[in-house]
């Protein structure tokens, strides 16, 4: 399956997670058996997930502060949970180049959201980058 796929994955879960009220444990699951994720599919998706739930607050706050105007919890659902997971990539998995992190987000954002979502995500996200670069 590789990369994207365990992306959209832990996206989707963290969806649940945030709109359905669902047990992160119960999500994981959940996209597990419908996506038949095995080996390192699943454990790429377990840690994307595991590591934006506990960095959840860190990442809302740094989102807050690059989205000008735009309040983490006015969001649409599926763009505040694909920055979440794209900021965790871009902030904590260092072997990941932060450009391959956008692309993928702004790539999700195109398939699972509306027509500006790519570009709001890849504004802010953008903006992180050139932070952390500094």
């Amino acid at each position: 399956m590789g990369r994207r796929q365990s992306r959209e994955s832990a996206m989707q879960v963290l969806y649940q997670v945030d709109v359905g009220k669902m047990a992160v444990n119960e999500a994981l699951q959940n996209i597990q058996e419908q996506f038949e994720l095995t080996g390192p599919d699943l454990e790429f998706t377990g840690q994307l997930v595991y590591g934006t739930m506990e960095k959840l607050a860190e990442l809302d706050k740094t989102m807050s502060v690059h989205s000008r105007e735009w309040q983490v919890e006015r969001m649409a659902a599926v763009d505040r949970n694909i920055l979440r997971l794209a900021l965790y990539e871009m902030l904590y998995i260092q072997e990941i180049p932060p450009n391959v992190s956008i692309n993928e987000a702004v790539e999700m954002a195109k398939r699972f959201s509306g027509e500006e979502s790519g570009r709001f995500i890849n504004g802010i996200l953008g903006a992180v980058a050139r932070q952390i670069k500094v």
